[in-house]
């Protein structure tokens, strides 16, 4: 059995979404979110922040504990929780300004998101870059709102789900401060 759950969320989303009508006729913020959405599908823009963290000195574990811990949430969110929703991803009419990928799972919750703060969380621990890593994550989250692949209802579940088990992976696999 699958859980609809668009007629709780219905009206959080189209009030929200009336907000970012006007983004979606600038051609800077077109650019700016479906470059984001792009960068981050497969959370390909997490795993180069993984990657360079894990070139700096000292951060070969946090590198490394936050690309396993994003293919882990990546499973988990696309093959068990989406598989629990039948919600569809919100309607476009006309062509879209730039291309994007239309992804084939529910709606519900953003992957983008959950990836989004997942790795804020455990790759921002103990960084002085930390701000990045929020500001990309920023932009992440709503483009997929702005892009129309998600409703805003989407997104804040997957801002949830994705702080939540980045703590939970922070607390259950800790990395000590080597000297």
């Amino acid at each position: 059995m699958k859980i609809q759950i668009d007629k709780y969320f219905e009206p959080f989303d189209k009030q929200f979404d009336k907000y970012f009508e006007p983004l979606r006729k600038n051609t800077r913020a077109n650019h700016i979110f479906y470059g984001a959405s792009t960068l981050a599908d497969h959370s390909i823009i997490w795993f180069m922040f993984a990657a360079i963290r894990g070139l700096r000195r000292g951060g070969t574990q946090y590198a490394s504990r936050a690309s396993i811990a994003l293919l882990a949430e990546s499973f988990i969110i696309n093959i068990g929780v989406k598989s629990l929703f039948m919600r569809t991803r919100p309607s476009w009419d006309g062509d879209r300004p730039l291309a994007i990928r239309q992804p084939l799972t529910s709606s519900f919750p953003s992957g983008h998101s959950s990836a989004a703060a997942t790795a804020f969380i455990l790759l921002s621990d103990n960084d002085k870059f930390w701000p990045i890593y929020l500001l990309i994550a920023l932009i992440v989250a709503p483009s997929r709102v702005h892009v129309r692949m998600h409703h805003a209802s989407d997104v804040v579940a997957g801002t949830v789900i994705g702080t939540l088990f980045g703590l939970m992976v922070k607390r259950i696999f800790p990395i000590t401060r080597q000297r």
